[in-house]
């Protein structure tokens, strides 16, 4: 059978095709369309979240990270272009445990020592703000906690406890967070008594306007606190879980943690104070619960050392947090923390790095958040010279971005100038 093929004359199609392909060559180039603020990072070394890369450079596009390549690939890339020279880049520092807004703890000074985000875990609720040019912060809200549990004795209920006596109260208390903006929930399983705990001293947790008021009783005349009953720190876990959120639980000793275990509790807000038996860690382990290390913090608490040991010979997962506003511990990356969790907790530098940085997103349920992906937000630190040498210069970084926006720059040189 013979086919027979329809022929226009080519005249006739050329403006039709003409058109289409005027209009694929518009289409492409504002699909390409160069951001005009685009900044083109150079840097010696640069830890991308995961692993240490050299001569790379990073390119930033409205707020977020555009493309991570060798220096040479970005020759024909029209941008704002900073040479950091002997330098490391590094994603900004993420602090899973701090309590900002109850203390009052200036945002631009924590972002200034190298925190782009900071989760406040015990404070006012508010919805997550900032990451375009200011510190990013997000909130568990208040302390989840039995009527005159923790932290009520000390700190009272304004802005740091919701005490909740039965099952449905607490699930009406996370709802509650939630609908205002938690984004995670933290709860308080917490008898107190622990030697060297700072929430038993005069020294340590105190809110500067909350000494005792109201008949609260002093920290250094203990009785036991109360405790949440397992079945509603339970309710708690399910409707967090419900409304995809994750649960945080400080915990110091031995019966709070089994709480926390047998509700399956995500993460510990601290290393308990007080020596966990190994039974109770093996179980915490099995569960994949995270722990926010707060070392630093912690340092006058003798069972603290044991816990780290025995939980890194199980194989725990650490995350990065030194509890921002503790009156030990600086406004900002605590290069002392890092350390204490290479020489305790056996981590390698970059183990260390990714549990500050790429880890601790993840943790947030941002994923891209702490690395230097396309498409992560554009949250970026510099320090001259290695901080794997150093680890104090990062507590001082020389260059620091939020949303793509710079916050701090101490280079001198920048190859557009």
């Amino acid at each position: 059978m013979p086919i027979h093929v329809f022929r226009q004359p080519f005249y006739k199609c050329l403006p039709v095709l003409l058109f289409t392909l005027n209009g694929c060559v518009a289409s492409q180039a504002s699909m390409q369309k160069p951001d005009t603020n685009a900044i083109l990072v150079h840097a010696e070394r640069v830890f991308d979240g995961n692993d240490f890369k050299t001569n790379t450079s990073v390119l930033i596009e409205n707020g977020k990270i555009a493309r991570i390549d060798s220096r040479e690939s970005f020759r024909h890339i029209t941008a704002k272009e900073i040479d950091l020279g002997d330098a490391t880049l590094l994603p900004g520092f993420i602090e899973l445990h701090a309590h900002i807004g109850y203390h009052h703890i200036p945002g631009d000074t924590v972002l200034k020592h190298g925190i782009t985000t900071v989760r406040d875990v015990g404070g006012p609720v508010h919805p997550s703000y900032g990451g375009d040019g200011s510190l990013r912060v997000l909130t568990s809200g208040p302390i989840i906690t039995a009527p005159g549990g923790y932290p009520i004795p000390s700190l009272g209920e304004t802005d740091i406890a919701i005490p909740v006596a039965t099952a449905e109260d607490a699930r009406n208390a996370v709802r509650n967070l939630v609908e205002n903006g938690a984004a995670v929930i933290k709860v308080a399983l917490e008898p107190g008594g622990e030697t060297g705990a700072p929430w038993n001293s005069e020294h340590g947790h105190g809110h500067p306007s909350a000494h005792h008021e109201s008949g609260h009783q002093k920290p250094g005349l203990h009785r036991q606190w109360p405790l949440l009953p397992e079945r509603t720190v339970q309710a708690i876990v399910e409707e967090a879980h419900r409304l995809g959120r994750k649960v945080t639980a400080h915990i110091g000793e031995s019966e709070g943690a089994e709480l926390a275990i047998n509700a399956h509790i995500d993460e510990w807000a601290h290393v308990p104070c007080a020596a966990i038996p190994e039974t109770l860690l093996k179980k915490a382990v099995a569960q994949q619960v995270k722990i926010v290390t707060t070392i630093d913090t912690l340092s006058k608490c003798p069972g603290v050392v044991r816990n780290v040991q025995t939980l890194t010979g199980l194989g725990a997962e650490f995350l990065y947090g030194a509890e921002i506003a503790h009156p030990d511990i600086p406004w900002g990356i605590d290069a002392q923390e890092l350390i204490y969790m290479m020489s305790l907790a056996k981590m390698q530098v970059l183990d260390v790095l990714r549990a500050a940085t790429s880890k601790a997103g993840r943790q947030l349920d941002i994923p891209l958040l702490g690395t230097l992906q396309a498409g992560a937000p554009a949250d970026i630190i510099a320090v001259k010279g290695n901080p794997v040498e150093t680890p104090k210069i990062l507590e001082y970084p020389d260059l620091i971005m939020s949303g793509g926006k710079i916050a701090v720059n101490n280079f001198e040189k920048s190859v557009d100038e």
